[in-house]
């Protein structure tokens, strides 16, 4: 089948995944307070001053253990300018009157969804809220909004219909990532965190950077970006067959969608090059043994934590 065909039908191939799967494919990521705590309750404006601080005492930098395996192996661990930190613990709100158009939508700072909210959370690629529904069940802040969207309309469908959805408190809605004429609901300088978790690697390499671009524009000074992703000779990668390989570590599963995988050096590229300053790049080993098969697998995953400066470079 040619490549083409992946790109242009990749909705109906995540379509088709999520009708078959539904909600019983993945398990709620519980895991990410322990990853990322920055997501967690009463953390939200402190964590990553306290987070700095102790890492500055020690330049020795520590594995951390968690209940789904063996430590956490960290190979490189930059700092955000202190301004940035400062900024992202004392700046006030956008201010109401400042609108931004974006293609022929007049997006205005005191209306859009959540524009009330004092923490903005946004996840890209949010399947059917294995990732959404724990942030929304564990923090209870109630200046927490959560965005969340998806290639998939049927994976947003399954969000809406789901008991825990509180249009209060999130907003589900379908977007391209790659799209550079479709608009995120929200304006620029709005966001306090956006979580990328196994969904990057699920486009086209040529189309990564213009899509962390976007996303950069939306975060507050001192906003984060984190992710989570295949690296590079993850056992997925090495199971695939001859003829999967669509061009250089970017492949396409029987299903028809597709994975890439990283390294290190490839996502402190894609998320510099968009201006943002490196708080985390660190590669997950793990040796998962499955008894009840006698299998062993080993994973490799990369996770990530990008913030954006005071002063930004892509304004």
């Amino acid at each position: 089948m040619p490549d083409v065909d992946y790109e242009i039908n990749a909705h109906k191939y995540w379509n088709n995944f999520y009708k078959i799967h539904e909600n019983g494919f993945f398990k709620d990521r519980h895991w990410l307070f322990t990853e990322f705590p920055e997501l967690a309750p009463s953390q939200n404006q402190n964590h990553l001053k306290d987070w700095f601080l102790e890492n500055k005492r020690s330049e020795v930098p520590e594995c951390r253990n968690n209940e789904d395996g063996p430590s956490l192996i960290m190979e490189e661990q930059h700092k955000c300018s202190s301004k940035s930190l400062e900024h992202k613990t004392e700046t006030p709100p956008v201010e109401e009157n400042v609108t931004q158009k974006i293609s022929d939508l007049e997006i205005c700072a005191d209306e859009f969804p959540g524009s009330s909210a004092t923490y903005r959370i946004l996840e890209v690629g949010c399947g059917v809220g294995n990732t959404v529904f724990p942030i929304l069940q564990t923090n209870n802040d109630p200046g927490l909004f959560v965005y969340c969207c998806d290639f998939s309309s049927t994976a947003i469908e399954l969000v809406q219909t789901n008991p825990e959805y509180d249009p209060s408190r999130c907003f589900a809605f379908v977007h391209d990532l790659c799209d550079e004429e479709k608009s995120y609901p929200v304006p620029k300088g709005s966001l306090d965190i956006i979580i990328l978790i196994f969904v990057l690697s699920a486009i086209v390499p040529d189309k990564m950077q213009k899509a962390i671009n976007r996303l950069s524009r939306l975060l507050k000074p001192g906003g984060m970006m984190l992710l989570r992703d295949y690296g590079r000779y993850d056992m997925a990668q090495l199971r695939f067959k001859k003829g999967q390989c669509l061009s250089g570590n970017f492949y396409v599963r029987g299903d028809g969608t597709r994975v890439y995988f990283f390294t290190q050096e490839e996502l402190d590229m894609l998320f510099t090059t968009a201006g943002l300053e490196k708080v985390q790049n660190l590669v997950d080993r793990r040796l998962q043994v499955n008894r009840g098969k006698q299998l062993t697998m080993y994973r490799v995953w990369i996770q990530c934590k990008y913030c954006k400066p005071l002063l930004s470079s892509t304004s």
